[in-house]
């Protein structure tokens, strides 16, 4: 089951990622906000409720410093079959995302991107560091700490008095 692996850096914020359309994005733009971090994918049964609450929450608190970044992954059961582009348009078509959808990336294995093993060995699973389906979440402080790790079946509103209370307004 995935061992935690060592990772040097202290924060999310000494990353850097590709945008869905491969320019390289330094994730210091997102210091001083308070991050949610998923691994998000279409064609998944969670799909509609996350993405619909993800999009609602954004909303909510996009102004009170939350930012949300979506990682598109096809690595389970292939249910993010197309390009990060297209994972892209389909999110802010399809569910009004404002927030950024990154490039696809590799939550799990030997060609995990660092951030996710940054994140996994932060804060390992239940059953360990690996990522276990579509739509796993990180609640990431201000500072680029990992807070907290929610399951695939935990629904983005069911989190909000943890954002509340990351941003400051408990």
């Amino acid at each position: 089951m995935g061992a935690c692996e060592s990772v040097s850096e202290k924060s999310i914020h000494e990353f850097t990622v590709k945008d869905a359309k491969g320019r390289d994005v330094s994730l210091t733009t997102y210091k001083g906000k308070v991050l949610l971090v998923v691994n998000v994918a279409s064609k998944c049964g969670f799909t509609n409720t996350n993405y619909t609450q993800l999009t609602e929450l954004y909303s909510r608190y996009k102004d009170k410093g939350l930012e949300i970044l979506a990682f598109p992954c096809n690595q389970f059961l292939k249910q993010e079959p197309g390009s990060s582009q297209d994972a892209e348009q389909f999110a802010c078509t399809r569910f009004k995302a404002e927030y950024p959808i990154f490039g696809k990336v590799r939550v799990n294995g030997p060609d995990t991107v660092p951030v996710y093993k940054f994140l996994k060995a932060h804060k390992p699973g239940f059953l360990g560091s690996r990522i276990k389906w579509n739509f796993t979440k990180f609640l990431v402080d201000k500072d680029g700490h990992v807070l907290r790790r929610y399951a695939p079946i935990t629904s983005p509103l069911s989190i909000e008095n943890d954002i509340k209370m990351a941003l400051g307004m408990a």
